[in-house]
């Protein structure tokens, strides 16, 4: 069977190293905010072309600190994509603000900017930009949006380590950015982890506090804060990974031309990528009217498959305390019937990348 996911080339490769970063760990007995930290957010905040970058727990702190830092929450709205995991209106609903869904564009799936400012009232006070599966939200128009209503633009870059937006890094595009290192993202941790990147100092200071209890002197608070703190393993293994991570993400990138060379033609709809943007393929996402019949057929022919993400946001059990309507958000919802993400990592071989196409080939109409 062929997994969607396959971390063993990638860990098998920097093995020793990575043995060799936890034993340092180990014998210093420092663990938590420690140099490894201190490093590896100095290290992250120039791959971003980012002043700062502070280390987090995972993505979701990450956009909640950001908000909480910004003073947003109760009775203030935050613009989102209606197609997107639940962690980035989960982070909204946190902060106490209410999250705004707007249907995303065809090609990319991501926010649909012409869609914006329709949904913009006097309670709004942020625009969260995802880029989706590592394609990059189109974000001089998400930007032009916010400066005209004096919002603050924050991108979820969960999915997109390394990928450019009009040849700029995502991570240094807002006001800031949350990151996480969830093990199978395109740069993961052992375990969760997350990271804020930012160039305005006064903000990077406050999520430093944040996160830490909200304390910047030991047992002095100035603030009511959390405790999400990247600790030293998870900083250590991220370093060592930060220096692989653009040739991880130029396999993607070949395995993605491979699958758009060969799937060509038979009746799917493939990915789109505007010209402007260098994504990073977190995900491979098809569109198929039959997914579930798909599904099986491949499972049938070696091929793991999964789907990101079936049940929408405005669909959940959880969000049903926004009274949305079955087909109020009709893009979002046909996609979540029709898209199918097809293996993808780094190491996948082109033997691998053959099968699944040929598999596809055969069991598309």
């Amino acid at each position: 069977m062929i997994p969607v996911l396959n971390l063993e080339p990638m860990h098998k490769a920097i093995r020793n190293e990575v043995l060799s970063a936890l034993e340092k760990v180990y014998d210093s007995n420092w663990f938590i905010m420690g140099s490894e930290l201190e490093q590896f957010e100095a290290e992250f905040a120039e791959y971003c072309s980012s002043k700062f970058a502070i280390g987090v727990g995972n993505g979701l702190d990450a956009l909640y600190l950001i908000l909480k830092a910004y003073g947003i929450g109760t009775g203030h709205e935050v613009i989102i994509p209606s197609n997107t995991f639940i962690a980035t209106a989960l982070a909204v609903n946190y902060a106490g603000a209410t999250p705004v869904l707007v249907e995303p564009i065809v090609g990319t799936y991501n926010i649909n900017s012409e869609l914006i400012e329709q949904s913009i009232t006097s309670n709004t006070k942020a625009i969260i930009a995802v880029h989706l599966y590592g394609q990059p939200a189109d974000m001089d128009e998400i930007n032009e949006i916010a400066e005209k209503y004096g919002l603050v633009v924050i991108e979820d870059a969960a999915q997109a380590q390394g990928a450019h937006y009009k040849q700029r890094k995502v991570g240094s595009l807002g006001n800031a950015a949350g990151f996480s290192f969830y093990p199978g993202k395109n740069i993961g941790a052992l375990g969760d982890g997350g990271m804020v990147t930012t160039n305005d100092e006064q903000l990077a200071h406050r999520i430093k506090e944040l996160r830490n209890y909200g304390s910047s002197i030991k047992y002095t608070h100035t603030s009511k804060g959390t405790n999400s703190r990247l600790d030293e393993i998870q900083a250590a293994v991220l370093r060592i990974k930060l220096q692989y991570l653009n040739g991880w993400n130029k396999e993607r990138n070949m395995i993605a031309q491979r699958y758009n060379s060969q799937l060509a033609g038979i009746g799917l709809i493939l990915p789109e990528v505007p010209v402007w943007a260098l994504p990073v393929w977190h995900q491979y996402i098809i569109r198929v009217s039959n997914r579930e019949k798909v599904q099986v057929d491949l499972k049938n022919r070696g091929v793991q498959t999964l789907v990101h993400y079936p049940i929408p946001i405005h669909l959940q059990e959880a969000y049903k305390e926004y009274s949305y309507l079955k087909g109020e958000l009709k893009l979002t919802e046909t996609l979540s019937n029709e898209v199918l993400s097809l293996p993808m990592w780094p190491g996948m071989t082109e033997e691998q990348v053959d099968k699944v196409c040929q598999a596809l080939i055969e069991v598309t109409p």
